[in-house]
């Protein structure tokens, strides 16, 4: 007598069993679930960053007349800069300029980065003196032979000095070249001040950038 269930189907050799191929589709399932979803995750972040890494056109534009002088690092990073902040004769202290108004802090180009310092206001060339701001000065910190920060110090001599190639300058004479490959001063950034802290009073004078090997001057 034929037996009223279904006949139960045998798997062949090799083959396998019903149950196991329906497992094995669901993981594939869960898989490519997952795939998707880490490449969308990544797509997602990519963008994020895309978006972020993009400064405001405020944040690369030059220093502007009554911009307000910020730290550019350390626990104080982005807090105004007052001369008293500033002991004479001591090394420089990197800054960028802010724009008071909307507080924007124009740190979206390296060729806004600053390097003020505070010397004794009769130790100033006059041309430097008009320039300064109850005896502090405020140069490019970009190096005009290939582009490094400087940000060493020479306290005997009280100069800028570069780390990359030594080049050195005098910050109480225009920053002009005194030693090393730098083929022009830095560019110099009039100062005031404005409510207690240090302000641009001006745009800067001279070249800003460095020297391209075997070419023009370039950021």
């Amino acid at each position: 007598m034929r037996n009223s269930e279904p006949d139960a189907r045998v798997a062949a050799p090799g083959e396998p069993r019903p149950d196991a191929r329906a497992r094995r589709a669901l993981e594939r399932r869960a898989l490519l679930h997952a795939c998707c979803a880490l490449a969308l995750g990544g797509a997602l972040r990519a963008r994020a960053d895309e978006t972020s890494a993009a400064p405001p056109p405020e944040a690369l534009a030059p220093p502007q007349p009554n911009d307000v002088l910020v730290f550019a690092f350390g626990a104080r990073a982005r807090q105004p800069i007052a001369p008293a902040d500033l002991a004479a004769g001591t090394k420089q202290t990197l800054a960028f300029p802010m724009d008071p108004t909307t507080r924007i802090v124009r740190d979206g180009t390296r060729l806004n980065q600053l390097i003020v310092v505070r010397l004794a206001p009769d130790a100033l060339s006059a041309e430097t003196r008009a320039r300064a701001a109850d005896g502090v000065v405020a140069y490019s910190g970009v190096c005009t032979h290939t582009g490094c920060d400087v940000t060493d110090w020479v306290a005997a001599a009280q100069h800028f000095k570069c780390p990359c190639h030594d080049s050195e300058y005098d910050p109480s004479d225009a920053a002009r070249v005194l030693s090393g490959p730098a083929p022009w001063q830095l560019a110099a950034l009039p100062l005031k001040i404005a409510d207690g802290a240090l302000a641009v009073a001006g745009p800067f004078v001279g070249n800003v950038g460095f020297a391209q090997p075997g070419g023009p001057s370039g950021p």
